[in-house]
């Protein structure tokens, strides 16, 4: 869970210094967190590269010289896990970001974790 949040707080860090790209160690678990920040618009293309170390390439997201992500906040932490039915699932900041929930059908946003009408572990946040 904590690699979660150096991967965010790093793409955050990223865009306020206006960076193009950024680089973080690869696991399936970032990169399928990047891969739901690509598809919500939130970042770039994002890409596996090396063989031996494998990275993920995530490719920053600008609105007007903006950075797209404004905010992240980690809500699981290892000595404190937080599960939620489908009924709890809820849209942060007004519905101007994501909940990121890992669920038994992978990792999904708590709107697509709604319509396939599941609950899972709340994961992160994103505006």
């Amino acid at each position: 869970m904590l690699q979660i949040i150096e991967m965010l707080i790093k793409i955050k860090n990223g865009q306020a210094v206006k960076k193009e790209t950024i680089s973080v160690p690869y696991s399936n678990f970032k990169f399928n967190v990047a891969k739901i920040l690509e598809k919500e618009g939130f970042v770039g293309e994002t890409k596996k590269r090396g063989r031996n170390k494998k990275r993920i390439v995530i490719k920053l997201k600008y609105d007007n010289k903006t950075p797209k992500i404004h905010g992240v906040k980690l809500i699981s932490k290892p000595g404190r896990r937080i599960y939620l039915e489908k009924k709890e699932l809820y849209l942060p900041k007004a519905g101007h970001g994501i909940l990121i929930v890992s669920t038994p059908k992978g990792l999904l946003t708590s709107k697509e974790a709604r319509k396939v009408n599941t609950g899972g572990e709340a994961v992160c946040e994103v505006w």
